[in-house]
């Protein structure tokens, strides 16, 4: 691991929303959208944060774990209000990181990197928030039937049970979800589980747990745009309903990205790449989805979207025609275009410096 002190930068305007860029894509480092006169702007990129697809916040330590996709690391960072400092840089455990996330404590973080199809955790320490140590790493076996895309293991995402004792990985690779039982307290992670066979070719991304009902799960698969509702029994989960993410008059090859669900729990969002929509489904009491809309991003190749709910939109950041775009949210959860946009080079992922909901966490 490799620390550092923080390196002076120049001072930006203070942005909330920041864009994520690939390099391959023209992206020059992490791009805070600004408002002006005309509406939105870009700002001076973050040139240290690349490659920068997905990141997650502990209001524990005020500090962003950001994945450098590109160069197999994770970035901590500090957003001071003026600048970003850089902790620390550590090794992802594997190639391709693309997904972070941290236990319920704050006290672990667990890395998916899709090229190796490994899993790698690092246990942080409990007054810095900095990893200790030379991660942790499970490696992976299997494939599937799509010979492009399914070749070997790709794990895609990962995150904690609400209970706090599994960690879910995604395998978009060998069709399946795995869960690794987990102690806060020691930081152990235990070898996994198969939690879930997913249908042969569907190619599991993202699984997202119901923030509200902790026995329901989504799982977005993003080779055959599924989003299956999951019952979730201890570690295990069972298939309940199985929902297109598509329109019936959609056209044309189109692949999931995103999932995510509104604070109050009953709104649940689903990007399509290709078809270049949004889908909203209605969650009722039980957690059961019913389609309410489909929607157009504004952009080619929806990759991402951040719900900013106190100002009632949904940003989405476009991969393919690098561009970034803000959609409604009108009173009943559905969406609508706001024909608001900027260009910006290998938009990827959407990051909040200062996230609106800050919840105090007990030390683990």
């Amino acid at each position: 691991m490799t620390i550092r002190n923080p390196v002076p930068h120049i001072a930006k305007p203070a942005a909330s929303l920041w864009v994520g860029t690939y390099a391959g894509g023209g992206g020059e480092g992490l791009c805070p959208l600004v408002r002006d006169a005309d509406g939105w702007a870009v700002g001076v990129p973050e040139p240290g944060i690349n490659n920068a697809s997905f990141g997650t916040y502990a209001a524990r330590f005020d500090l962003h774990y950001i994945v450098d996709e590109r160069s197999d690391a994770i970035g901590v960072w500090r957003w001071s209000g003026a600048q970003w400092d850089c902790l620390a840089r550590v090794p992802a455990g594997g190639g391709a990181p693309c997904h972070v996330a941290l236990d319920r404590t704050q006290s672990c973080l667990a890395i998916a990197n899709y090229m190796s199809g490994s899993v790698a955790f690092f246990r942080l320490d409990p007054a810095s928030g900095l990893p200790t140590g030379a991660p942790v790493v499970h490696d992976a076996t299997g494939s599937g039937p799509n010979a492009e895309r399914q070749q070997s293991p790709h794990a895609h995402w990962v995150g904690f049970a609400l209970d706090n004792d599994w960690l879910y990985a995604t395998d978009l690779g060998a069709d399946v979800v795995r869960a690794f039982a987990f102690e806060a307290e020691t930081g152990v992670l235990d070898a996994p589980i198969t939690a879930f066979v997913a249908p042969p070719g569907s190619g599991p991304r993202h699984l997202l747990l119901h923030p509200r009902h902790p026995r329901t799960a989504y799982l977005a698969c993003e080779l055959t745009n599924l989003l299956i509702v999951l019952d979730v029994e201890g570690p295990a989960l069972q298939a309940r309903t199985t929902l297109s993410t598509l329109s019936d008059t959609a056209t044309g090859d189109s692949i999931v990205a995103h999932i995510a669900a509104n604070a109050a729990g009953d709104r649940l969002y689903v990007s399509n790449r290709g078809d270049d929509s949004i889908a909203v489904f209605a969650l009722d009491v039980a957690g059961d989805a019913v389609l309410l809309q489909h929607v157009a991003s504004g952009g080619a190749s929806p990759r991402f979207f951040r719900l900013v709910e106190d100002e009632r939109m949904m940003v989405v950041a476009h991969e393919r025609d690098h561009r970034v775009t803000r959609l409604a949210i009108r009173p009943d959860g559905t969406l609508a275009p706001s024909g608001s946009g900027v260009s910006v080079p290998g938009a990827a992922y959407i990051l909040d410096a200062h996230p609106r909901t800050r919840v105090d966490v007990p030390a683990g």
